[in-house]
């Protein structure tokens, strides 16, 4: 996996000036003329690796035009309820027999109502996924889910940093939004309920996770239906929360007409065309994508209406473009 953003300056805007200069040249004629100029001054970019530049300036035509491509990770204000589900991992604690618990949390953005409040022995992807089809099975699919950047919700190692619990989500029609790393004010209202979880039903930590987990039902049952809320004129959340109408149906099934073909990635994360194999991430395993041929030996790669970026047969790699799902976030930045 290749990103065109690690292309020396000088290199891109040469490769700019030459597309400009020959508009009607694609990726493979304008990087043998970079071949003609640059040979041995610089390592030459593969031709997806041009294509991918001249992609992200503007410069190569598209047979339709590009849908729902994000230019970021803008946050949503979640005025309705079910517009937009919060969810996090509560800081861990330790229990009465010493082992610790990890609570799940989800609440609603817009009536504060809190959703799920469950206690794991870690955050392995599976059992929250289990979680969440319990959940949007009792309270339907939300327009979006927020969360930070840390694991199952990201994974700093996957395609555009996604998980497969996230690429689940966007198989169901969820938005993704995630909050800028050491910004835990942009998930505010949900990190005040942390306070107020943490102060009422962890203090003492119940005995194991039976106890603990009771723990949390009872404090769920006041905090919706008892506690007076100052931002909801002193009244409880449940007076506000109403289900999704949108249920859960299981995955819809993936379709790409505009696609020359459909592929499917591996458990290991390849896809195979020709009798070769390309590396795509294993966050996408099980996942059908679609290909298209741009150019020739230039095969763009899209999953659902996301573009995830191009292939070039030659070089077996995937060159991604432009985060189609917001800005490129990890721990690390």
């Amino acid at each position: 996996m290749r990103y065109a953003n690690q292309l020396p300056d000088q290199v891109e805007r040469l490769i700019v000036d030459l597309k400009r200069d020959k508009p009607h040249w694609g990726a493979r004629k304008i990087r043998e003329l970079l071949v003609r100029r640059l040979a041995g001054d610089v390592r030459l970019p593969a031709k997806s690796t041009v294509h991918a530049v001249l992609d992200r300036h503007g410069l190569v035509k598209r047979a339709r035009t590009r849908r729902n491509r994000a230019l970021g990770t803008p946050l949503s204000a979640g005025a309705n309820p079910n517009d937009l589900w919060c969810a996090d991992f509560k800081g861990e604690f330790r229990l009465g027999n010493g082992r610790y618990c990890y609570p799940l949390t989800v609440s609603d953005q817009a009536s504060r109502y809190l959703l799920l409040c469950e206690a794991f022995e870690s955050t392995r992807e599976v059992p929250v996924i289990e979680a969440f089809q319990r959940l949007f099975g009792d309270r339907g699919l939300p327009l979006a889910i927020r969360s930070d950047n840390g694991l199952p919700f990201a994974s700093p190692n996957g395609l555009y940093n996604l998980s497969r619990l996230s690429v689940w989500w966007l198989r169901l029609g969820i938005a993704i939004e995630r909050i800028k790393p050491g910004h835990p004010q942009q998930n505010g209202r949900h990190e005040r309920m942390h306070l107020t979880l943490k102060k009422e039903a962890t203090r003492p930590p119940g005995l194991n996770s039976l106890q603990q987990q009771a723990r949390f039902d009872a404090f769920v049952c006041e905090f919706n239906a008892e506690r007076p809320h100052e931002a909801l004129a002193m009244r409880p959340p449940a007076e506000f929360y109403t289900a999704s109408p949108r249920p859960y149906r299981g995955l819809p099934e993936l379709q790409y007409p505009w696609h020359d073909r459909n592929i499917l990635v591996t458990a290991c994360g390849r896809i195979c065309m020709h009798r070769k194999k390309i590396n795509i991430s294993t966050v996408l395993a099980g996942q059908k994508l679609g290909i298209k041929e741009v150019d020739d030996g230039i095969w763009l790669v899209s999953f659902m209406h996301y573009d995830l970026g191009y292939i070039d047969l030659e070089q077996r790699t995937l060159q991604t473009i432009d985060n189609p799902f917001g800005t490129r976030l990890s721990p690390m930045s």
